[in-house]
């Protein structure tokens, strides 16, 4: 069971409505020449980020997953990154935008761009809604990113601790209450 916390609201809802806004118009410009986009959310911390980014892509797009997991109930990376679940589709000489909804330490999406990449897309770009760089350990960046934030355990809009906390329609600090919770 996690330990008491609070949380303290970082980023509105109203800021990520407006900031995928002008994500997706990106993204449709960066990939105006594409037929079909196929667009692969990580799970699960990416699922409400993924929802409403493709509603404003206003672009031909297939949507697929991948469930990759370097933390678990933890608030640290283990840094070792499995692949719980892998895409159904195929995606050689196709246009794959990865969406994460966090780049930590930066091990699962180094993990997962190197992975996809061994399947030949023709293009291959990612997106994170949030981006700590000062916690990174990994020479990845995203191609775009939503919001760069400090060092702080984020919950909210998709993203959880301890599986709680998802449905935020914010993302928010977490502060815990107790003087002997993690830190």
């Amino acid at each position: 069971m996690p330990q008491p916390y609070v949380i303290d609201e970082l980023i509105s809802a109203k800021a990520i409505a407006a900031r995928i806004e002008a994500l997706a118009r990106e993204i449709r410009s960066s990939f105006a020449d594409t037929d079909k986009l196929i667009v692969v959310g990580l799970l699960r911390g990416s699922f409400v980020f993924i929802a409403d980014l493709v509603r404003e892509l206003d672009m031909n797009v297939e949507v697929d997953f991948l469930e990759a997991s370097s933390y678990g109930d933890a608030m640290e990376s283990s840094r070792e990154v499995r692949i719980l679940k892998d895409l159904r589709g195929e995606i050689s000489g196709r246009d794959v935008l990865v969406v994460e909804d966090i780049v930590d330490t930066g091990f699962t999406l180094d993990h997962v761009v190197r992975l996809l990449k061994t399947r030949k897309p023709r293009r291959l770009e990612t997106i994170a809604l949030l981006d700590k760089p000062s916690r990174r350990e990994t020479d990845v960046k995203a191609t775009w990113t939503g919001f760069e934030i400090p060092d702080e355990f984020v919950v909210g809009y998709g993203i959880d601790y301890a599986q709680r906390n998802r449905n935020l329609p914010y993302i928010g600090c977490v502060r815990f209450t107790d003087a002997d919770a993690p830190v």
